[in-house]
């Protein structure tokens, strides 16, 4: 039985910490509305805000919409 709780805590954990990863750096998620009430519109081209991309160099982008 050993082995099964140390896969299901390990899971358990990685899904906690992919929870509090969301939770502190997705645009989407704003914590202070008196400061920051909009956080998506302070992203740049060159934010990566996707967990994992395959093929795409954030570095290398450039703007490609107006300032609002």
């Amino acid at each position: 039985l050993i082995p099964l709780f140390v896969i299901i805590g390990s899971g358990g954990v990685g899904a906690g910490l992919y929870l509090l990863r969301l939770a502190v750096l997705n645009p989407d998620v704003c914590w202070d509305k008196k400061n920051n009430p909009e956080p998506w519109n302070k992203l740049s081209p060159s934010d990566q805000y996707k967990f994992y991309s395959v093929n795409v160099d954030y570095s290398k982008l450039k703007k490609d919409r107006p300032d609002f």
